[in-house]
């Protein structure tokens, strides 16, 4: 227990910390409230924190990648969240001659777990601190090319991660320690395993030294904490508090790109997409301390794999930085003196983005740095009028003729001659209403999809029907590529058209168009029921209405298949066992690639990429995306690569063409027609 001064001065010392760390707190408050967008709202305030709260203790994002290191943060994780009862405890006994907890089995529990976690996070502080300055594991760098605010240029992440490593090594250490030189007044605590092996260290210490050497090892433990109250909310380490904050106010989404509409009738409107940092919503400022910099999302990003200007991580770091510098301005309301593209991402790097939606599926801490880099595209596209000069002709082509060819409407349905592929008009009772789609309507190889499915629709007696010069673009191009306001018109017209129709389902070959009617649509007044056409096909073998199964045994090397998975399928709208099921019927061999279901590698022609000249990468891994993903597909022995969207289609035939490699691309309805 503490002296009488101790007291006094432990509690000027915490009133201190709490006074200065209130203020900086509140400043960072106050920036974050400057963002776009409302509180969350109060009817769901339960639900989402009970949500949060499990995501939380459990850590559950952090395990889909990087196995070791997850284990050694879960224990640094765990422990920490435990050692805000053992500093309370502590801070307890200090000021009072009782046991925290008392001296029953509660106790023998808390003081066993206490030890344990000491021990945990000290494990997991050194691993780190091992792979960050020893090893340089490069996973936490940037490459040259990426924009990087100055201070992170000059080191600031190397110098921020090791305070943050040295002040929990010291304060959890230092506890142990002090627990140590306890147990050695006692003779020994079973229930305190690795205290009481430290113990041994102090044998033949006199009673005097080793209350000395508790109280200063209490001092310096607890100090710490109170030290490093007020400068915590600068740290990366104020991601403890910020990922739950993350889980629990991230906007509810219909799927994990969808996309808010913004209102084009509301004239109060004045800034379109993001300019500056206070134009991103409130949340998205979260993000930047919610950051814990771990690049897990730059490791998955196609444009940063393939050597471009693009990463996640630095979006988000730089965004932390330059709030840091300016926090007291930003905090009193005054704002920003420079765009996010001056300091937080460059201008080729918002365009290399293939919205694949992998930095935000991979996010431990539920940062979604994707939908920065949209809403800075809305601002140039809509209030720059500053965009790739090859999306011009993409969207004179939706605009004119419904479609980014730029060919006529009528022409929409001319893959169809001599084919059974009724109209809305002719079969206004269809059960399933096909969405065609613009690339199988008029790209010469994507029509042979269109070709392969009407048959395999027709060989299984589906009662379908085509909208056929009626249909028109989505606009998930032009919304991806920051058009949202012809995105707004093609949609409003679309639902017109739907509304009339009135389908009872909806089956689409192309994701994007899957996700912009099903999942897009519903927030401008279009609510459909929306299927790929993989899930139909395996509802239909399901039902014993298709069959096109080769008999066993009969396999040849041409049945060795692997399945790509398209970003908008997969990821975005967790459509990843209809493909497999749909070829597994037909006896096919199918191999894995590494990087496939929900984390597939992007094709690179999302995020309107298909309309527009790739961004060049630099150095040793810069290469298209698309060869990328097609190597890997190559490396796997299949005879085929199979797909599940057009425009995958398209991209890996043409990385087929470049590598020469000898595997062919399919859709999945085209292999499934050869077998009919």
């Amino acid at each position: 227990m503490l002296t009488w001064p101790e007291k006094i001065l432990f509690a000027f010392a915490v009133a201190a910390a709490l006074y200065y760390g209130y203020r900086n707190f509140k400043k960072v408050y106050l920036v974050i409230r400057r963002g776009a967008g409302e509180p969350v709202p109060q009817a769901e305030m339960w639900d989402r924190a009970k949500q949060a709260l499990l995501t939380w203790l459990t850590i559950r994002p952090i395990w889909k990648t990087r196995e070791t290191a997850s284990v050694f943060h879960a224990m640094i994780a765990w422990g920490f969240v435990f050692y805000f009862l053992v500093n309370v405890g502590d801070v307890i006994e200090g000021y009072f001659d009782i046991h925290f907890l008392g001296t029953g089995f509660i106790s023998v529990i808390y003081r066993f777990l206490a030890d344990l976690f000491s021990m945990s996070v000290l494990l997991g502080i050194l691993y780190f601190l091992w792979r960050r300055f020893v090893l340089a594991d490069p996973a936490l760098d940037y490459r040259e090319n990426v924009k990087l605010v100055d201070k992170v240029r000059a080191g600031g992440i190397r110098n921020d991660s090791l305070i943050v490593a040295l002040f929990i090594l010291f304060h959890v250490g230092f506890r142990l320690i002090g627990e140590s030189f306890k147990v050695a007044q006692q003779g020994g605590d079973l229930n305190q395993p690795f205290a009481t092996g430290i113990s041994a260290m102090w044998s033949g210490w006199s009673a005097g030294a080793l209350m000395v050497g508790h109280h200063v090892s209490w001092w310096i433990a607890l100090g710490l904490i109170l030290a490093f109250i007020p400068y915590f909310p600068y740290t990366k380490h104020f991601h403890l508090i910020m990922s739950a904050v993350n889980y629990f106010a991230k906007p509810k989404r219909a799927a994990l790109g969808a996309l808010d509409a913004i209102n084009f009738d509301d004239e109060s409107i004045e800034q379109f997409g993001a300019a500056k940092l206070e134009d991103l919503p409130w949340t998205h400022l979260a993000d930047a301390y919610a950051c814990i910099m771990c690049n897990r999302c730059q490791e998955v990003c196609p444009a940063y794999v393939t050597g471009k200007e693009l990463s996640p991580a630095a979006l988000e770091v730089n965004k932390r930085y330059y709030i840091n510098a300016h926090v007291d301005q930003l905090a009193a309301g005054e704002p920003s003196t420079l765009n996010l593209l001056d300091f937080a991402i460059s201008d080729s790097a918002v365009w290399a983005c293939t919205t694949c939606g992998a930095c935000v599926d991979i996010c431990p801490v539920g940062n979604e740095p994707m939908f920065d880099i949209l809403y800075l595209r809305r601002n140039q596209v809509l209030m720059e009028d500053s965009f790739p000069k090859e999306l011009s002709t993409a969207f004179r082509g939706m605009e004119r003729n419904g479609n980014p060819w730029n060919q006529r409407a009528g022409d929409r349905l001319a893959w169809a001659a001599g084919l059974n592929v009724p109209t809305i008009d002719e079969n206004p009772d269809a059960d399933i209403l096909w969405w065609v789609g613009c690339a199988p309507s008029y790209d010469p190889r994507a029509q042979q999809t269109a070709q392969a499915f009407a048959k395999v629709l027709n060989a299984a007696g589906v009662n379908f029907a085509v909208l056929a010069d009626r249909e028109s673009c989505t606009g998930d191009a032009a919304r991806r590529a920051g058009n949202e306001y012809l995105f707004f018109e093609m949609a409003k017209a679309n639902i017109e058209t739907l509304n009339e129709v009135q389908p009872k389902r909806i089956v689409a070959t192309c994701p994007h168009c899957l996700h912009a009617l099903g999942k897009e649509y519903g927030e401008l007044g279009g609510h459909y029921d929306v299927i790929h056409h993989t899930q139909l096909i395996s509802e239909l073998v399901a039902a014993r209405k298709l069959d096109y199964r080769t008999l066993p045994g009969s396999r040849s090397g041409d049945d060795k298949v692997t399945l790509h998975d398209p970003c908008y399928l997969g990821r975005h709208n967790n459509i990843v066992a209809a493909p497999r099921t749909a070829l597994k019927e037909a006896n096919i061999e199918l191999i894995e690639m590494p990087r496939h279901g929900k984390q597939s590698f992007c094709c690179g022609a999302g995020g309107a990429q298909m309309w527009k000249e790739e961004e060049h990468g630099v150095g040793e891994h810069a290469e298209a995306v698309n060869v990328n993903r097609y190597r890997e597909a190559a490396a796997t022995g299949a005879k085929t690569v199979a797909v599940g969207c057009p425009f995958c289609l398209t991209m890996l035939t043409d990385a087929a063409r470049t590598a020469d490699a000898g595997v062919q691309v399919k859709d999945i309805v085209e292999i499934i027609a050869e077998r009919l």
